[in-house]
């Protein structure tokens, strides 16, 4: 929150001279806060990151200057060092203990996973290959591929910004009274849903899924993955709010990615809506140069969702998870896709909704006798159907399910419709009654999530770990 703050402040005082020594100067101090910043979880790691960014600076330029075959030569050697960072870092020790497994002599690393090490090499990959097709053009000062990087807002935990979309604003970026007000605002939406709501779900989700495990009932593991359901969305779209909103007041325009995805009407569309810039990493740079929807189809998706879920993370349940939505897309396409005109909204909607929770489900457990234990409490072969505490968790908690379950909903644009209609007679009423209404929800979120930090324990960002 302090390197949030700083940097903002520092790089709009530096704004008030338009020189290209005044734009070095702001990506200079940026570079500085965002090196501090992750330097201040992986003190160690923050090598590796500049390391990375290196090797990507070099086969930026090869890429850039070669032609012909020198050309895809300096793009496959980028990708592998790349591929090759990703997996010694977050794969090698889970490869090694599944050759331990199966009887292969081999020593299992100890190898600790750098924070976002997921997102900034994806970020790299499609750096070169955007480069490679002459979508974007080349970075030619380290510095400015350091910062595209490195960049705080969005490093640890996401969205994964393409090169593209801001390397006009690297170096030509201008930051408007407009432009700090909602990025701001949006920086508060943000953090309201990670501190407000995510948090305290957190805790229903810890009380019915780990430490009551042993003595679930179905109306508890119910209760339990709903809340796991609500906190992930909250925690991740809370993290992607509160990255696009301090990347506008520093002048940059990140792309949105949630769109209200537990509004959906089939699993296609819960992807479509769920963590978009992943999901157009993988379109963009695996589903369509395999061939796309033309040929082998099939493969391509489950391809897809293989690497997906190993994306998330070393662990078998999260490739389980992949393939489960794989196969839930495939079946998708040949059976509702086809039909759900003549289907009631409201069947796909709740047919969604037992989908995707079940998902995470998978998602939740890496430990296989764990998640036996929960499922078989879910499809309701438990000791008991119901309990008081599975109770007092709804009864308790009811205004948290009802603002979680509400703002999973477009209540924001909604409100802003209703807005614009009241005051659409006059302009200068219309800008009061917004500004107004965003300073009052900017300050209320603002309080109430300092009010529950204070004396709270740690509790991190989920998508960090990826």
């Amino acid at each position: 929150m302090l390197c949030y703050l700083l940097a903002a402040f520092v790089d709009n005082k530096l704004l008030s001279t338009e020189t290209e020594r005044s734009n070095n100067a702001r990506n200079s101090m940026l570079v500085i806060f965002s090196l501090i910043f992750y330097a201040w979880g992986e003190p160690v790691y923050v090598f590796l990151m500049l390391a990375c960014v290196f090797i990507n600076y070099i086969a930026g330029l090869s890429i850039n200057c070669c032609e012909g075959g020198r050309r895809k030569a300096a793009l496959t050697v980028g990708l592998i060092c790349n591929i090759a960072i990703l997996g010694t870092f977050k794969y090698l020790g889970f490869f090694a203990s599944v050759l331990a497994d199966v009887g292969v002599e081999v020593s299992v690393p100890k190898i600790s996973l750098p924070i976002g090490i997921s997102f900034y090499t994806f970020q790299s990959i499609s750096y070169l290959i955007d480069v490679y097709r002459k979508e974007s053009p080349v970075q030619r000062r380290f510095t400015g591929l350091l910062l595209y990087i490195s960049m705080f807002p969005q490093l640890i935990a996401g969205p994964i910004v393409r090169y593209g979309t801001v390397a006009d604003e690297i170096h030509n970026r201008r930051v408007s009274v407009n432009d700090f007000a909602d990025g701001s605002y949006r920086f508060f939406i943000g953090l309201g849903k990670k501190v407000i709501i995510a948090n305290q779900l957190s805790e229903i989700a810890d009380q019915f899924l780990v430490n009551g495990l042993g003595s679930l009932s179905t109306t508890g593991a119910w209760i339990g993955i709903a809340a796991f359901t609500l906190q992930i969305y909250f925690d991740f779209s809370g993290y992607s709010d509160m990255a696009i909103g301090m990347g506008r007041c520093l002048g940059f325009h990140f792309n949105e990615n949630f769109n209200h995805p537990y509004c959906c009407k089939s699993i296609t569309d819960f992807w479509r809506r769920w963590h978009m810039s992943l999901g157009s990493f993988f379109r963009d740079y695996v589903y369509i140069p395999m061939g796309g929807n033309r040929r082998h189809q099939t493969v391509n998706i489950m391809t897809v969702w293989f690497l997906t879920g190993m994306w998330h993370g070393a662990s078998w349940n999260f490739i389980i998870w992949g393939v489960f939505f794989g196969v839930i897309l495939m079946i998708e396409k040949k059976t509702i896709l086809r039909v759900r005109e003549k289907v009631p909204a409201l069947f796909l909607h709740i047919y969604s909704i037992v989908i995707f929770v079940t998902g995470w489900g998978i998602f939740y457990y890496d430990d296989f006798d764990k998640m036996k234990k929960f499922f078989n409490a879910y499809i309701g072969n438990a000791p008991v159907f119901t309990d008081f505490v599975s109770e007092s968790a709804i009864l308790d908690n009811f205004w948290l399910w009802t603002a979680a379950i509400l703002f999973c909903m477009p209540v924001r644009r909604a409100a802003s419709n209703v807005l614009c209609r009241i005051t659409s007679w006059n302009d200068n009423v219309h800008g009061m009654c917004v500004f107004t209404a965003r300073v009052t929800v900017s300050v209320v979120l603002l309080s109430l999530s300092v009010a529950l930090l204070v004396g709270a324990t740690n509790n991190a960002f989920i998508y960090t770990r990826f």
